[in-house]
């Protein structure tokens, strides 16, 4: 899989924020929420927004999560 937003996703439920309101706040686009959604990559400039916006780091909001093939290697 790669990465997961888990994190984000609970951290705008503690927040009280939809993912509109959250999109609209950081002025993020429809895409970029979309790739969140389906775990895909996002730019580091958003990363950086996100962080920024919530006071946070990366590891507060992503998380990795291993594919089969890595699991299986380690």
């Amino acid at each position: 899989m790669g990465f997961s937003y888990k994190p984000l996703w609970l951290l705008l439920v503690d927040k009280g924020l939809s993912k509109t309101e959250f999109r609209e706040a950081l002025g993020i686009g429809t895409n970029q929420l979309a790739k969140m959604g389906k775990g895909e990559y996002i730019s580091m400039e958003t990363l950086d927004k996100i962080c920024s916006h919530f006071g946070v780091q990366p590891n507060d909001i992503i998380e990795h999560v291993p594919n089969d093939k890595e699991t299986a290697e380690a």
